[in-house]
């Protein structure tokens, strides 16, 4: 990240660029920062001139208290402003719901694209399990059980024991602790986990939602919910992708929906 911007409430944002063309800026999901996109930016590059940014809280970016997903939002104002005010947006996973929000507000992105924002309506038990992990995440945060919280999420993903036990024990687990907190900001932009459908109708411009032929179900039938409930929304699925997305595939499709 070889660039500063700074946000409405003084809050210094960290971000990259790469590429030529059409200026699109990528937001991450959960537990990630802008590196975690650079290889989709790079896929991008030949044809986009792609942004990515660590979130408050992440990477190389500062933080500010309180927490508001109307301050993610205008982290992504600030950005927009600092690349020339002329820009697409696209996020995946929980930053789709990101995007979706900073699109609904009415910031002038020209086209949105998200990646398996991962509503879950249509999961069996959906709901009460999304207030299950609001309440669990809350508690553990609060008593700064970064560890337990990391777990908290990694099992909402449908990891096992057995591998969260080994991410435990890996070189990575102090990194995922030392983001954890910014989970509470993932919990707070995906709302109650269900479908925002009254919002969504006030994305106006152009949307591109994607999901993976080989997400479960309950998460591709979100993606078309998302397309229905958006005035101009498309939807599409990568054959024989998951929610790991890899870039060689999804890359051309965002390309050539951000070239119009």
């Amino acid at each position: 990240m070889d660039k500063k911007t700074t946000s409405r409430d003084g809050t210094p944002l960290a971000y990259a660029v790469t590429g030529r063309g059409p200026v699109v800026i990528l937001v991450s999901g959960a537990m990630s920062t802008g590196g975690t996109l650079a290889p989709l930016a790079e896929r991008l590059a030949g044809h986009c001139t792609a942004v990515v940014y660590d979130r408050r809280g992440r990477g190389r970016s500062g933080d500010t208290a309180p927490y508001a997903v109307e301050r993610e939002v205008e982290d992504l104002a600030a950005l927009l402003d600092a690349v020339g005010g002329d820009a697409a947006l696209f996020g995946v996973s929980s930053g789709g719901a990101l995007a979706l929000e900073a699109s609904a507000s009415g910031l002038p992105f020209t086209r949105t694209a998200v990646y398996e924002v991962p509503y879950a309506d249509h999961l069996p038990g959906g709901a009460e399990r999304e207030a299950a992990y609001k309440r669990d995440l809350g508690q553990a945060l609060a008593e700064n059980r970064r560890g337990d919280a990391v777990e908290l999420f990694l099992r909402l993903t449908g990891l096992g024991e057995q591998m969260i036990q080994r991410a435990r024990q890996s070189p990575m687990w102090p990194g995922m602790e030392a983001v954890a907190p910014s989970l509470a900001y993932d919990d707070a932009v995906m709302g109650d986990g269900l479908l925002p459908r009254a919002r969504l109708a006030a994305v106006a411009v152009p949307l591109l939602v994607v999901t993976g032929g080989a997400s479960p179900e309950w998460m591709r039938q979100a993606g078309r919910d998302v397309a229905d409930a958006a005035p101009r929304g498309e939807y599409r699925v990568l054959e024989g992708q998951t929610h790991m997305v890899e870039p060689e595939v999804l890359g051309p499709v965002l390309a050539g929906f951000f070239a119009g």
